[in-house]
């Protein structure tokens, strides 16, 4: 066989195994991972107290998505309206993400707080993307605790943190400038 037409061979072949895992992936999501996901989330949510909600979202087949989220609720922050009437800006509180790809694979992603009319939303932050049989049960654990320091990161933001600084001098702290 010449060697130009082995190599396109092998190309096909990896296609056609790929093609393949995105079968198998879908179809263990629905038999099993789905249902791991949220019994993980919930059980694990419960032994820690945290008040959150798992819910399956299913607008698309073969594009499902398992959230975790800490729900919404008033800001604190309201618009008045006049001298007698506001109205309040409502907070989303934050999420944790498990969605199908398009190809089976799972991707892991962190929802920021958001408060509406205040800002913009931060981009969802992307935790790491699995095969389902990559997704092992200690990483769970790894994901809400990473979660929850993001999201405190978010709600008690301010300048007060260094600014890091790749290149150059440290800035701020005893060997700023200035010290």
């Amino acid at each position: 066989m010449d060697a130009n037409l082995f190599d396109l061979q092998r190309k096909v072949q990896q296609y056609k195994n790929i093609v393949a895992n995105t079968e198998k992936f879908r179809q263990e999501w629905k038999t099993s991972l789905r249902d791991k996901i949220v019994k993980t989330l919930k059980d694990t949510a419960k032994a820690v107290d945290l008040e959150a909600f798992v819910e399956v979202q299913t607008p698309v087949v073969n594009l499902e998505t398992v959230v975790l989220t800490l729900g919404v609720e008033k800001s604190g922050l309201a618009q008045r309206i006049d001298s007698h009437l506001k109205r309040d800006f409502i907070k989303q509180r934050g999420s944790l993400i498990y969605q199908q790809l398009f190809n089976g694979k799972i991707i892991v992603l962190i929802q920021y707080p958001f408060i509406e009319n205040y800002g913009q939303p931060h981009e969802p932050k992307t935790i790491a993307i699995y095969r389902p049989e990559e997704l092992l049960p200690d990483f769970f654990l790894r994901h809400l605790e990473q979660f929850m320091a993001e999201i405190t990161e978010w709600e008690d933001f301010d300048d007060d943190k260094p600014v890091k600084s790749s290149i150059g001098f440290p800035l701020g702290g005893a060997h700023g400038a200035g010290a």
